[in-house]
This record gives structure tokens, C-alpha cells and sequence, in this order.
């Protein structure tokens, strides 16, 4: 998308700079980019090379992975299986994909994952492994230890969900219930002798490759005990997590069942365990200033490691805006605030809510910033759903803060019932991309005229 051809038109800059992140990281863009720079001068695969991986953008990846193979590596047989999101698979001839559920993981996702683990078990030492992983693959790769059940794998991700943990520490406690998470995967290609090298698309702050689905290639950092605090702190205990669960974590906390992988493991092993993190939410953001500086405005990154309750960061960006409007002499509008990273939703006993994280933000904003007339905003997730429904996030202009204000639609209301979906539908403010193939988490875009 070419940049807007005024500042006159918001809409057009709001998506266009979302465009432009998400272009960044398109899995066809950057997967052969390096894939040349990781098998280059005479470093191509030799032998069986083995391709797994999940997440949301992972399907894209294998598409990519497959398309460079055929023009550069045409003696090597591909085979493997990725996981990814219902709706978000992408055609393949040799690399079987197999679309399962996500957040909440099912059957399909476990028979994949258990797919997955056997056919890594049959390598060979010199065999490479080459690991797609993303945002999502964290329940995509949902295959319990012995003891645990798929059901509940289910309830304690559902519980940590509705907890208000962030994902970060979500992840801890699935590291340490799965047979993949956690590095575990590599440590079953290491037992082979096998080389691995794993390629990220990252969703989460930092771009730790531990954290992005939970590492299944990466030296974790975290313990049992650091599992178990994480379930204290949110009050999960035995009324709402399953027995299984937690006699799982006593026991690693005893010492009765191994850790998740440790550097010194690798360290133990002649193959190398390579984790190349390709797509990151800095660089889209990156992009998307370059977009906005194109197009006539100044663009000021407030960060992309940006989290919390969604409510409370919208009020805070609100304040940021109000604080450059009324005393920004160093930088005056136009302005464009690009910031990423990934807030949470609290929702109160006994409210459903509708929407996500990203339109809860821009509704507190909407809400929070109604002094400052020449405001515009977007916030969408890079994956294209944001939350319980089919939208990416939502928009707003001034044109449609009067909107609002002529139907009489009372955004605090919708805000209490924690119905940011719903606002911003009537508005016909949703932004729709379908599943974009890819994921750096969240994005979002302020314009100050």
C-alpha cells in the first residue's frame, strides 16, 4: 500500500501503516532471506532434513520453506508436519499441515504434537531438524507428560486465561506440563544426534527464543517452582486447576522428574542447537514509522515490550497523547505514536465480554482521550483475530467520534460490559483482514493532526 496521499485522510494512514507491519513480516518475505544466510557457502542441508514446527504464522513458513527448497535444494526430500491455527493453513506438497485449536488446545493439536515427537525420535545423527515456530504454537504443541490428560491440559489453560496471567507466565507453567515445550524437543533431536536449527516469528516481548511457544527449541529458564508460584499468584489451586497438574509440578519440584532443557544439556552434545529469530514486533513497528514519515508525519515508537491491563494502557497512551498536544514543543503534530507488545484482559466473575485485547485498549482510548478532537487510532493483532471474534481490532477518527456522538452511543457502557466489539461494530470501526499468516503481536497506531 503506497503512503496516504494526505494527512487529510487518517483512515487511510492508519491502515496503511498497519500494512506495512505486517509486510515485514510476511513468512514469504523473510523465511528465504534466511534460509539463505543459515545454509550458506556450502552449509545446505546434507541427509534427511526433517521440517516441524507451530504456531499461526508456522503453515506460512513451511509454504516459504518449501517454495526456497525447490529452486536451491532440489536433491534434498522434504518431509514433516506443522501444526497451526484452524484457518490458518497454507498449501504444501511434501511438509503435512495439520490445523487444530488454539488457545485452547484439542485432540488434533495433541496427535499432531505426538506426530511430531515420533518422527523426530526417528532421526539419524548428521539428520537436520528444522524447526517453523510462532505465536500459537505454545497450545498447538499441547503434548502432556505421562499422567496428564488432554482435558486437563484444557482446564488449566482455560484457567490461566480467565486469570489475567500474561502469557510470559502462561507459558511457564505449559513448559513444564508438555513433552515438546520447554526445549524438549530439541533435547529428543539431540538423543538422535541430529543438528537443529529453528527459525522464529516472534510474538512476544523481549523476542526471548524461550518464550516464543514456549521454546521448544531454546534453554529455558524457568523451573517447577517458578510453575507452581505462578499458579499461587493467581489463586489457582486444586478447586480450579486438576490434581494431575499439580502432582505433576510437586514432583519436578522434587526432583523425581526431569527439568525442562538447560544450556548445559546442549552443552553435553556435539550437534548444534541453532534458534534464528526472523520477524519481531521492533522491526514492524520500524516499518510502520517509515510509513508515517513518508507520508508527512513524525513518528515517535513508544516501545513494543508494552504491557498490562489493556484498560489501563489505553489511559496511559491517552495521557502520552494530551501531554504532546498541550506541551509537545519539541515535537509538534503532525505525530504519529506506533507502539506494540501485549496487554491482557481481566473480565469480572460472571462477564462474557466480546472483542479482545487490542479493541479493549482502543476503546479505553477512545474513551480516555474525548478532549482531543483531531485524534485518530488503530489497534489490531498481527494474526488477524483479536479475542473471541473474527476481527483483527478497530479504528477510530474524529469523524467517527461525531458518529458516536450523533447515534448517541455511550462508550462507557459498552466499556463496562467489557464489550469493545460491540462499540466499535456499530461504528462500522472494525478492521478485517482475515488471518494474516503471520504474528508480532499487537500494533497500534495513534495520530496526532
Amino acid at each position: 500500500m503506497s503512503p496516504a496521499s494526505s494527512p487529510s485522510n487518517p483512515r487511510t494512514l492508519l491502515e496503511g501503516a498497519f500494512a506495512a507491519a505486517l509486510a515485514v513480516a510476511d513468512p514469504k518475505k523473510i523465511v528465504p532471506e534466511y534460509l539463505a544466510k543459515v545454509f550458506s557457502h556450502g552449509n545446505e542441508p546434507k541427509g534427511r532434513c526433517l521440517v516441524v514446527g507451530a504456531g499461526k504464522a508456522s503453515a506460512s513458513m513451511a509454504t516459504a520453506l518449501e517454495t526456497y527448497a525447490k529452486q536451491y535444494w532440489p536433491a534434498i526430500a522434504l518431509d514433516g508436519v506443522v501444526l497451526t491455527r484452524y484457518g490458518h493453513g497454507s498449501p504444501t506438497s511434501h511438509i503435512k499441515i495439520v490445523e487444530a485449536g488454539h488457545p485452547v488446545p484439542d485432540q488434533a493439536g495433541m496427535d499432531g504434537a505426538a506426530e511430531i515427537l515420533k518422527l523426530v525420535n526417528q532421526l539419524n545423527p548428521g539428520d537436520i531438524l528444522i524447526t517453523l515456530v510462532s505465536g500459537g504454537g505454545s497450545s498447538l504443541l499441547t503434548l502432556p507428560q505421562t499422567g496428564i490428560t488432554i482435558a486437563d491440559m484444557r482446564k488449566t489453560t482455560e484457567a490461566l486465561l480467565h486469570s489475567g496471567a500474561p502469557i510470559e507466565e502462561m507459558n511457564v507453567v505449559r513448559k513444564h506440563l508438555s513433552a515438546i515445550l520447554g526445549g524438549n524437543l530439541a533435547r529428543a533431536a539431540l538423543a538422535r544426534g541430529a543438528r537443529v536449527e529453528a527459525f522464529l516469528i516472534s510474538d512476544v516481548t523481549g523476542d526471548d527464543p524461550a518464550d516464543i511457544a514456549s521454546g521448544p527449541c531454546a534453554p529455558d529458564y524457568s523451573s517447577y517452582i517458578d510453575a507452581l508460584q505462578i499458579l499461587a499468584k493467581y489463586g489457582l489451586n486444586e478447586s480450579k486447576i486438576p490434581s494431575s497438574v499439580i502432582d505433576h509440578l510437586q514432583k519436578g519440584k522434587r526432583g523425581e522428574i526431569p527439568e525442562t532443557l538447560k544450556q548445559t544439556d546442549i552443552d553435553k552434545h556435539q550437534s548444534p542447537v541453532r534458534n534464528h529469530v526472523i520477524a519481531t514486533a521492533h522491526r514492524s513497528l520500524e516499518a510502520a514509522a517509515d510509513f508515517c514519515k513518508q507520508s508527512g508525519y513524525k513518528p515517535i515508537i513508544l516501545g513494543d515490550t508494552i504491557t498490562g491491563e489493556a484498560r489501563d494502557v489505553g489511559l496511559v497512551h491517552a495521557a502520552i497523547a494530551r501531554e504532546l498536544v498541550q506541551y509537545g514543543e519539541w515535537s509538534k503534530p503532525p505525530l504519529a505514536l506506533i507502539s506494540g507488545g501485549e496487554c491482557t484482559v481481566t473480565l469480572p466473575s460472571g462477564t462474557k465480554g466480546r472483542g479482545g485485547r487490542c479493541s479493549e485498549f482502543l476503546l479505553s482510548l477512545f474513551t480516555a482521550s474525548s478532549d482531543l478532537k483531531t485524534l485518530s487510532a488503530l489497534a489490531a493483532d498481527t494474526d488477524g483475530i483479536d479475542g473471541s471474534e473474527k476481527n483483527a481490532g478497530a479504528w477510530f477518527t474524529p469523524d467517527i467520534r461525531e458518529t458516536a456522538k450523533t447515534i448517541q452511543l455511550r462508550a462507557s457502557q459498552f466499556q463496562q460490559e467489557h464489550d469493545c466489539y460491540g462499540f466499535f461494530a456499530k461504528l462500522d470501526a472494525l478492521v478485517h483482514t482475515g488471518p494474516t499468516l503471520t504474528n508480532v503481536n499487537d500494533f497500534r497506531i495513534i495520530l496526532i493532526d
